[in-house]
């Protein structure tokens, strides 16, 4: 038995080279399968529906794999419609489908799989304790779910269900990356172990080549091991960068954690079949007792304004950390004076980022940083864009002359790239939920639309 699986890239829209994805196509997979979305870019794409790549990146994407299912007949798998999988992330990648298919005259059975969850349902399952906590995750009570945008984590069962019902295209909500790739194998009786280490190896296509990069991978999956082979010229696989791959976006390098049970690598082996290839064998998948899905939710938490400046002046930038915490006191009083009882200090959030002295460590920094240059970057979050707005004027203006000790008169502190220098960020989104729903059916919190384009 052997099933053959084409990855043509990590994220739909992100581009593939054409040639490469030709010869995957050559090699006659029996699905292609590729993710369109993630949580790795953050909440903002959950929290207001808006995907992270542009219509025309995932047109140019969708009409090479649309061309290339129709010329094989077999299934298009598309997961995490949108990038955050939410409903209106589906409907938006399938208005693109449908009109390839029209220029293209392409004909096919399409199934829309959604993953929202009302607000009533999500407060339901909690009143029933059937929302648990995942390691970390935030506390919740029952009122979140009306003031977050929530969806769930697809495992392979409803997609085998839109298959087994003749779907040709099948575009999903939030789905288990892994999941769009074992769909197809799993419905048809492969080794659980190697099915899902098979996926987990190739949910972000070339991510695991040497060098790393949107390209595809091909799958060859036998009884007792998978080949894997990256599809462009210029790149090759090893054992370890393979081997690797298990880490990502995971804490544990053996054990991976799917909605039906657990994927165990331990002993699994990588062998170089050759430059371009390797062999995998040896990993296991234990079935779950309890089926679970896990919850992903962001909600709006204000609007932005972003100010960016730099620094030179050596004096100037000792000075920087003990002048931030006077500058914000300044500016919670100026709120005051300007906006009077309008506008509560306590909702407004003046943040100064320090690049190239701490901004990404912080207080974690190994060694005290010396720099030539600062780069300062100030964010000012308010309840609406005009409050964060208005704050943020009088803050570019005040830190660009900062009261310098060393220095007598006026001195300027920061210099500004952008005339004005305020940008409006527009919306700023957090997570909210980091738990899964206990005790369901694998395809309950889901629903799937099929129809004939």
């Amino acid at each position: 038995m052997e099933f053959r699986i084409l990855a043509p890239t990590g994220a739909l829209g992100a581009g593939f080279d054409a040639e490469a994805f030709r010869r995957g196509v050559a090699a006659r997979p029996h699905v292609i399968a590729c993710d369109a979305g993630s949580t790795d870019s953050g909440p903002a794409a959950l929290g207001s529906g808006t995907p992270k790549l542009s219509d025309q990146a995932v047109t140019r994407d969708l009409r090479l794999l649309l061309r290339a299912r129709d010329e094989l007949g077999v299934p298009l798998i598309i997961g995490s419609c949108g990038t955050s999988g939410r409903d209106v992330g589906v409907d938006r990648v399938a208005a693109l489908v449908r009109g390839i298919a029209e220029a293209e005259n392409l004909h096919f059975t399409m199934g829309l799989i959604y993953s929202d969850q009302p607000a009533a349902r999500l407060e339901a399952l909690y009143d029933a304790g059937r929302i648990a906590p995942l390691p970390h995750a935030p506390d919740i009570d029952r009122e979140l779910f009306a003031r977050s945008h929530t969806v769930a984590m697809m495992g392979t069962e409803p997609i085998e269900e839109a298959l087994r019902s003749g779907c040709d295209v099948v575009l999903t909500g939030r789905a288990s990356d892994t999941a769009l790739f074992a769909a197809v194998p799993h419905m048809r009786g492969a080794d659980p172990g190697l099915t899902w280490h098979m996926a987990k190896t190739i949910e972000c296509g070339a991510a695991c080549a040497v060098p790393p990069s949107a390209n595809g991978l091909l799958v060859h999956l036998r009884d007792d091991h998978f080949d894997v082979t990256t599809l462009a010229e210029d790149s090759r696989l090893t054992p370890r960068s393979v081997a690797a791959h298990t880490l990502y976006e995971n804490a544990d390098p053996f054990r991976v954690v799917e909605p039906s049970g657990i994927l165990d690598t331990t002993d699994a082996t990588y062998e170089a079949v050759d430059e371009r290839t390797v062999r995998v064998r040896g990993a296991r998948f234990m079935p779950a007792d309890d089926y679970t899905n896990k919850l992903e939710g962001a909600q709006l938490v204000g609007h932005q304004t972003v100010i960016v400046g730099g620094v030179r002046d050596q004096v100037v930038i000792r000075q920087l950390p003990d002048l931030v915490p006077f500058a914000k006191k300044y500016f919670a009083d100026k709120i005051l004076d300007v906006f009077g009882g309008d506008v509560d200090p306590a909702d407004v959030d003046i943040d100064f980022r320090l690049y190239g002295d701490g901004a990404v460590l912080a207080a974690a920094e190994p060694e005290p940083l010396r720099p030539r240059e600062l780069g300062v970057l100030i964010t000012v979050t308010a309840p609406d864009q005009a409050t964060a707005h208005a704050v943020a004027t009088f803050v570019a203006q005040a830190s660009s002359h900062l009261p310098i000790p060393e220095y007598d008169g006026l001195v300027s502190t920061l210099a500004y790239p952008f005339s004005p220098p305020e940008a409006d960020r527009g919306p700023l989104y957090r997570f909210t939920l980091n738990h899964v729903v206990t005790g369901v059916t694998p395809t309950e919190l889901f629903r799937t639309v099929t129809e004939e384009v």
